[in-house]
């Protein structure tokens, strides 16, 4: 599952690229397939772990880019080990959400990035976020969970005052949204009939990406895509 688009965060091969809190890798593999040398790093090794395997597999069957190679690093996104600008692009994909000290991370985000490089970073979109959260406190209520709802104007706000300046938004993953509030409102770590079979529909549409999900989703996101997407640029 993609949440941003690579068009607009133009990756071409041979470009630095981190993928900051890369959870199980999604858009790391990406980045590679396009030729991207990437780094996918996170706080939690088991998900690293797994990354690692899945960029071996990947070499293994020739799916890495002209150019690319991937590798794995384990930090603090609060405390990054690379020096001031590293990176031609820099992905931070729902993970503000989960830091108290969202400030630093921004900053350690904007520090990384080379002048004249792209950063994307996306989080869940306040109004379906807002639901989510009266509906089940089980939903942010664990450890590691969501500890903040941004509205999508403080975000850009604190991305701006961290020097780096917008040049496009979007909102993605609208037929997220009721499978979230199902879940939500029957329990997240019970399963029922619907939550399994909605659950069934977004692999199938992940899978196929057949054309009335691709055109329905589209039509939605505006409305309610479960996610915001801000990309911007560090002035050279």
């Amino acid at each position: 599952m993609i949440t941003i688009r690579f068009d607009t965060f133009d990756v071409h091969p041979g470009m630095s690229f981190i993928d900051v809190g890369c959870g199980q890798g999604r858009h790391s593999y990406e980045a590679y397939r396009r030729g991207a040398r990437v780094t996918a790093f996170d706080l939690n090794e088991s998900d690293l772990a797994d990354v690692k395997t899945m960029f071996g597999a990947m070499e293994a069957e020739g799916q890495g880019g002209p150019g690319g190679s991937a590798e794995v690093q384990h930090g603090d996104v609060t405390q990054m080990p690379f020096a001031d600008d590293s990176f031609d692009r820099v992905l931070a994909s729902e993970i503000l959400e989960h830091i108290p000290d969202v400030d630093v991370a921004i900053g350690e985000i904007a520090r990384i990035a080379k002048p004249g490089g792209l950063v994307a970073v996306t989080v869940p979109r306040n109004w379906p976020e807002q639901i989510c959260w009266k509906l089940s406190d089980e939903y942010h209520e664990v450890e590691g969970g969501h500890v903040r709802i941004f509205k999508a104007t403080d975000l850009v706000r604190r991305l701006t005052a961290a020097g780096l300046e917008p040049i496009g938004q979007h909102h993605a993953h609208a037929l997220h949204s009721p499978y979230w509030w199902i879940k939500c409102a029957s329990g997240t770590e019970r399963e029922n009939a619907l939550t399994r079979g909605y659950h069934r529909l977004l692999v199938w549409d992940m899978m196929r990406a057949p054309a009335v999900t691709r055109v329905a989703e589209r039509a939605l996101n505006p409305v309610m895509g479960k996610s915001f997407v801000v990309y911007l640029r560090k002035p050279v």
